[in-house]
């Protein structure tokens, strides 16, 4: 299959074009600036381009069979005097539904959306929250879109574990450098709370699962495993060789800010994903330990 991945050169879009390409696809990511030396898919075909801007062409998507959207962004993306509200329309609500309508124009039969877990799960988080509410709009527009000819489908996956070379293990380096004891001005305790986690790994299968087998129109939540935020930590420790035991309490961590818990610190979202819609897209589970650990080596040469 034909395949671009939209955001293909961050940390969700590089392990799926890695594991697309294994599967025998042609690969090609498109991105907004040139591609890094130590970028894990410099190697790969490049569509430069910006959705937010809509750059792309039906002319250029039209070669494609299937369209991964994997460019989403969060919270963390907002820089200092952005307003928020033509933020989320440009990136989330407006943005995304504008991209798959130019797929869909040009006769692209099947386009994938990464999305996020908590408008499927807690739907009234999207009644206070622009983040969800736009997370919400993008996935109901874009799948709005689906017919007989268009598979359109979102995949909603919950906090996903991963790193790759370059910005995405630099913003790690503070964590893993905790981890390992090298911070003690970081308190060892996780703040109370938990929710689920899943691998890159896993979620690039997911998105192969989808673009071969997706229901037109249908959203997945998908997802691994449940753990405590204190569970979490330990695992992150337990990667660095530490041997500190990470006890929980009910207070603001610098590590995992208040403002990076959407549900808000001690409250917990757990959840089984679908075994029928699991077994469908053809993802492992029980990954987060192997991820972690393979999280610490990449990011062990940049802790001191």
């Amino acid at each position: 299959m034909r395949i671009l991945i939209v955001g293909g050169t961050g940390m969700i879009g590089a392990h799926a074009a890695l594991h697309l390409r294994e599967q025998g696809n042609e690969v090609t990511v498109a991105a907004r600036t040139p591609l890094a030396e130590d970028s894990p898919v410099r190697d790969f075909p490049v569509l430069p381009g910006d959705y937010t801007e809509q750059t792309f062409t039906a002319e250029q998507l039209a070669p494609f069979e299937g369209i991964v959207f994997a460019a989403g962004q969060d919270i963390r993306h907002i820089g200092r005097g952005v307003d928020p509200a033509a933020f989320w329309e440009k990136t989330q609500s407006g943005g995304v539904p504008r991209f798959a309508a130019l797929a869909k124009q040009a006769g692209v039969a099947r386009f994938v959306q990464v999305g996020s877990y908590y408008h499927h799960l807690r739907p009234e988080l999207a009644d206070t929250l622009p983040y969800v509410a736009a997370r919400k709009a993008a996935d109901e527009g874009a799948r709005a879109l689906a017919d007989g000819a268009f598979a359109v489908s979102t995949l909603n996956p919950p906090n996903i574990l991963g790193v790759i070379d370059g910005a995405s293990a630099t913003r790690y380096r503070r964590l893993f450098s905790w981890a390992a004891g090298n911070e003690p001005q970081i308190p060892d305790f996780a703040p109370a709370g938990g929710t689920n986690y899943m691998s890159a790994a896993s979620l690039a299968q997911a998105i192969w699962g989808a673009l071969q087998h997706a229901e037109a129109g249908k959203a997945y939540l998908i997802g691994d495993q449940n753990l405590r935020f204190r569970d979490y930590f330990q695992m992150l420790v337990d990667a660095a060789g530490s041997p500190r035991v990470i006890e929980e309490r009910n207070e603001e961590h610098p590590l995992l800010p208040d403002g990076f818990i959407v549900q808000g610190r001690d409250n917990v979202i757990a959840y089984e994903p679908d075994p029928a819609e699991t077994a469908l897209l053809g993802y492992t589970r029980n990954d987060c330990a192997r991820a972690i650990a393979e999280m610490e080596t990449i990011c062990r040469p940049l802790v001191r």
